[in-house]
């Protein structure tokens, strides 16, 4: 698997997710070859879309819509229908100065008729003038590459009448915020996961316990009667846990306590960081849990490869709060005084800096598809592509197995 390739979330106003953007960059394209000198066969290659093939569109995206590049040689050649990808789940994002030739639109009427969504990135020419727009379900436009005022928020309502827009890379909330009025609108970008940087809110009672559970969980040699003690003040936790202890040792519990000490502390551990990180972010988008697990699980498995294999519980730790600013809403600095990290951990996260912050800010960097970032950190640590791949891939897989037992499924 020599590609990199990560699901952006697409949010409506309400901060649900409705869809995702598949970025991905080719093995050869990473190595230093520049788009624009690619060769004839290059161009035609599918990375993102033959790893969506193979791995399949859920674990990228459950059950919602996936966003892919189709340039004019794929669109051309049949893809995405010689894949075999269900239609339902797949959005075909066109550039929008693809010219709309006999075989162009011939494809386009293909594509829409065997059910897939179609998509362009910024205003076809001519707009409804223009012969593909009959087939556009998305028009996505990026809010780097035109200035977001009020002229072009009256285009954008026009073509919403008989559209659904797409503003993509909005970088803050504030932006986020001034948009949310605008009809049948879609928004990504990195909006929805900035980190707080100043005042303090009360923690609700809820993530108060939550804390304490995780407070207990860290420290170095735990007592399950304190961890059983403090799950049972908390009906969604106590129910999870039985869920969890269901899906992994069926058998009949007659209390916490009993469940706890069947489990024991490895598997407590296992069940309490993924369960409390969900209880924390429940007042946020529901992407906000996803993301801290993938982060904990991707952090794990990168341990190796950054040379840090003793440290990989502790880089789990690191992914998971990650976002620990963003859920209690208050800086880092602050958050981090909730929950007993070590020092390591507390240096990647309050002040950016040491050997764990190297890791970070590799995923960082992959999250945001910024791929000649990520391609500078594999060769400063001599890092190989195809573990990158497999660590990030196995981290979707885990994140949907872990939910899974946590909330029961496959029982």
């Amino acid at each position: 698997m020599k590609t990199l390739v990560v699901a952006i979330p697409i949010f409506n106003a309400g901060m649900a997710v409705e869809a995702y953007r598949l970025k991905s960059r080719s093995g050869q394209s990473l190595r230093g070859m520049m788009d624009d000198n690619l060769s004839v066969s290059d161009a035609v290659l599918t990375p993102g879309l033959d790893l969506v093939k193979t791995l399949g569109v859920e674990p990228f995206t459950g059950d919602r819509p996936l966003f892919v590049d189709i340039n004019e040689y794929h669109l051309l050649m049949g893809i995405p229908m010689v894949l075999g990808i269900t239609p339902e789940k797949l959005v075909c994002e066109l550039s929008g100065d693809i010219k709309p030739d006999d075989a162009v639109i011939t494809k386009c009427r293909e594509l829409k008729e065997l059910g897939y969504g179609i998509a362009v990135r910024g205003f076809l020419e001519g707009n409804i003038e223009n012969p593909l727009f009959e087939f556009v379900d998305y028009i996505i436009v990026n809010s780097g590459e035109y200035e977001i005022n009020d002229k072009l928020k009256e285009v954008i309502k026009g073509l919403s009448k008989l559209k659904k827009i797409v503003i993509s890379g909005i970088p803050d909330m504030d932006l986020f915020n001034s948009l949310t009025g605008l009809p049948n609108t879609l928004f990504t970008g990195h909006f929805y996961n900035q980190p707080i940087t100043k005042g303090v809110s009360e923690i609700s009672p809820i993530k108060v316990n939550a804390l304490t559970l995780l407070r207990q969980i860290n420290q170095e040699d735990f007592d399950l009667s304190d961890i059983a003690g403090t799950v049972g003040r908390d009906p969604s936790l106590s129910i999870s846990l039985l869920r969890f202890i269901n899906t992994v040792m069926p058998r009949k519990i007659n209390s916490i306590r009993n469940a706890v000490a069947i489990l024991g502390q490895k598997e407590v551990k296992r069940w309490a960081t993924a369960a409390i990180s969900i209880q924390l972010a429940e007042d946020k988008p529901n992407e906000i849990s996803k993301l801290s697990l993938i982060r904990a699980r991707f952090a794990e498995n990168l341990a190796k490869a950054f040379n840090m294999g003793i440290f990989a519980p502790s880089l789990f730790i690191m992914g998971l709060f990650s976002l620990l600013d963003v859920i209690l809403d208050m800086p880092m600095k602050e958050a981090a005084k909730e929950v007993a990290f070590d020092e390591n951990i507390t240096r990647a996260l309050v002040d950016e800096a040491g050997d764990f912050y190297k890791v970070l800010r590799f995923i960082y960097a992959y999250e945001h598809a910024s791929w000649d970032e990520v391609a500078i950190i594999m060769v400063q640590n001599d890092i190989d592509l195809e573990e990158i791949t497999a660590a990030f891939v196995d981290a979707l897989a885990w994140y949907k197995g872990l939910l899974d037992a946590i909330h029961g499924e496959g029982e």
